[in-house]
């Protein structure tokens, strides 16, 4: 993942979270740094899960999946409102990696 890709979902996530509510109100600095320490945690985290599935050639596709399952899980825990957010960003690229790695349609 390149330094364009870390913004481009940074932007993503904060921006849906903008626009959630036309009356948002301003966040503090304290709640914008925790937001971006929350979004660089999911990025690590999705690194890592994607890193494990392609480089570990004794994971099968069971558990491939299953770890793709557990991050979505956590990435919804630490973004509730962010379904749409995560469907855009990281699902097609555990997707693509999942048929690339395991030769599946």
């Amino acid at each position: 993942m390149g330094p364009g890709e870390v913004n481009a979902d940074r932007d993503l996530l904060h921006n849906q979270h903008n626009s959630s509510t036309s009356e948002t109100p301003q966040q503090t600095p304290e709640e914008l740094r925790e937001e971006q320490r929350k979004i660089r945690r999911l990025q690590i985290m999705m690194n890592m899960v994607m890193s494990v599935i392609s480089q570990d050639t004794t994971l099968t596709v069971d558990e491939a999946a299953e770890m793709v399952a557990d991050s979505r899980r956590a990435a919804l825990a630490m973004f509730p409102d962010k379904e749409l957010a995560y469907n855009l960003i990281y699902k097609p690229r555990l997707q693509r990696l999942m048929r690339e790695r395991y030769r599946i349609q």
